[in-house]
């Protein structure tokens, strides 16, 4: 764990603030999902956090945690593909916190799945779970949050090329990010987006090998593995007051993105900077 969610602080970000964090809930063992790591972290900070899961076990399992660090925390079962789970969510965390400031849509459904290999049915599926989940969560939350609330949305760096369903979805969330900052800047509500990379997660270790895991490190130009904390951190920032005016904006939490590749026919030495052809 690169982050210590039960030392002291000397200021806490998101103090006196309401969170909803969508699938939220927390398990057992093993890296730790997003969703976990984001309700952990604004609680650590001092916000009341409603964690949102469809799984009740595993959302009070991180309500248990958060309440044992001295934090405030509440659990919301709902399955938000449905619009009316969406918006009792939204009330029930309301009433549960005192009001509701802050939302982070990070429910998704992830898949290898090419943009002609799908049928209608999970075509369908996969942008309601990456999509529609997010916009029915926003229009619900925007009807209660106050002038100074903070949306953060949960997406990939998959959304850079939608050659797959999942980046396809994944593209239309930014795209709406976007769209959403100057319509809801009317009411002081900020939103923005939180890109993904490879992140080492629980979710991501339900659908690879463990023998992805070094691979997937050299992907990045850091050559460090990142997990679930470098996500909550990115969201701490953009929900709290630090990142007052910004919005409309896509963070990439991606180790500095691809490495350094070789160029074809030319060695690099330090000797050889700036030395070239002239044009």
């Amino acid at each position: 764990m690169r982050v210590d969610v039960d030392a002291t602080l000397h200021a806490e970000w998101m103090r006196g603030r309401t969170a909803l964090v969508t699938g939220g809930g927390g398990r057992d063992g093993g890296p730790g999902t997003v969703g976990w790591a984001i309700s952990r972290l604004l609680a650590r900070h001092g916000a009341a956090v409603a964690v949102l899961d469809r799984d009740p076990a595993a959302a009070e399992r991180t309500v248990s945690q958060i309440e044992r660090a001295g934090g405030r925390a509440t659990a919301v079962i709902a399955d938000i593909t449905d619009d009316d789970g969406c918006a009792r969510a939204v009330a029930e965390a309301g009433d549960a916190l005192g009001g509701l400031d802050t939302l982070v849509n990070n429910v998704a459904a992830w898949s290898p799945a090419e943009l002609f290999d799908v049928e209608p049915g999970q075509f369908d599926e996969l942008l309601t779970l990456n999509l529609k989940t997010a916009w029915q969560m926003t229009r619900h939350a925007v009807t209660v949050m106050p002038a100074g609330g903070a949306i953060v949305n949960i997406t990939s760096v998959a959304a850079r090329r939608a050659g797959t369903m999942y980046g396809l979805s994944k593209a239309a969330l930014e795209s709406m990010t976007g769209g959403a900052a100057y319509l809801l800047g009317e009411r002081g509500i900020r939103i923005n987006a939180v890109e993904l990379g490879a992140l080492w997660t629980a979710g991501v270790a339900d659908n690879l090998p463990s023998e992805a895991r070094e691979p997937r490190r050299k992907m990045a130009a850091l050559q460090t593995e990142g997990d679930c904390w470098d996500a909550a951190s990115a969201v701490l920032f953009l929900a709290s007051d630090h990142a007052r005016w910004i919005s409309g904006q896509v963070l990439s939490v991606d180790g500095g993105g691809p490495p350094r590749m070789p160029y074809p026919g030319a060695a690099r030495s330090p000797a050889a900077a700036g030395a070239g052809a002239r044009s």
